[in-house]
């Protein structure tokens, strides 16, 4: 049997593109689906297009919040699925995206969260993605303290309630910009992240009025501060900086596969789900 996947939708004044936004979560055809849409009070179309699919719901409010991640908070607390995401109202998931999800967890037991390939959207909504990242999009704890969180996908990541209920259970809405991030951070106090080369959600670019780009300054802000907090916590400072001197020699090797390879010592990224024409999910060699 499919594992309960529940999906959150915070939303404000997004009316343009929330209906495609609910329609990358209903058209999935996800027999198992719990789907709550948290408003914030919005006054443009969006309550109308909610009631539009509201019979699909299994819960939806609009009314006054403290922003994103408050809501985001409202969400989770009614949600009970075995499976947790959240995919923002201009945001879509591609097809297939939940059943990909559910038997790469089903399939590695030990999996607690994933993150899919990182895919995005233009304003029209036509799906790109950009040059390959580096490393293959992998992620541990010591590259999220080097690189600053860059590239870990919030449309595109999953993970199990227990996973959920070890982190505390809670969004920390004192983060008004980065409390993905410290979602993120938490999780890597007890899990490996594992990245997987399927396409899962993608994040949509705008011209106007998006945080991500217009407050990124501020963003980052939030970021320094929360990489301090655990650094502090768990008395990381002196592997972070081995790990920076290491990183600075492996740039010295001259052979792009010995560098690669090198890099992914240095660093503990864990092997990639990729597909398998045998087993339809595999881990990497290496």
């Amino acid at each position: 049997m499919l594992p309960k996947i529940s999906i959150v939708t915070p939303s404000y004044n997004q009316g343009q593109f929330l209906e495609d936004t609910i329609r990358s979560v209903l058209s999935q055809g996800y027999p198992n689906l719990e789907y709550i849409i948290i408003d914030g009070g919005s006054t443009d179309n969006s309550v109308e297009i909610i009631k539009k699919y509201e019979e699909h719901l299994t819960y939806w409010i609009s009314e006054a919040d403290g922003g994103l991640y408050h809501a985001l908070q409202k969400g989770f607390e009614r949600s009970t699925g075995d499976i947790m995401a959240w995919i923002n109202s201009d945001d879509m998931y591609h097809k297939v995206a939940l059943f990909t999800a559910a038997k790469i967890f089903l399939q590695f037991p030990d999996v607690k969260w994933i993150m899919g390939n990182n895919t995005f959207y233009n304003e029209d909504g036509h799906p790109f993605t950009f040059d390959k990242e580096p490393y293959e999009q992998r992620w541990s704890k010591w590259r999220m303290y080097l690189y600053k969180g860059k590239f870990i996908q919030q449309e595109s990541v999953f993970w199990r309630r227990d996973l959920w209920n070890k982190a505390g259970a809670f969004i920390d809405c004192n983060y008004s910009l980065a409390a993905d991030f410290d979602l993120w951070l938490r999780f890597f106090r007890h899990e490996k992240l594992y990245t997987t080369s399927f396409m899962l959600g993608g994040f949509r670019f705008r011209r106007e009025n998006q945080k991500s780009n217009q407050q990124r300054g501020e963003y980052l802000d939030e970021v320094r501060v929360l990489l301090r907090r655990e650094k502090e916590a768990n008395g990381d400072s002196a592997r972070i900086m081995y790990c920076s001197v290491l990183l600075y020699l492996v740039r010295l090797i001259p052979i792009e596969s010995l560098r690669a390879k090198a890099t992914l010592k240095v660093l503990k990224l864990p092997r990639k789900i990729v597909f398998s024409l045998t087993h339809g999910f595999a881990f990497s060699k290496r």
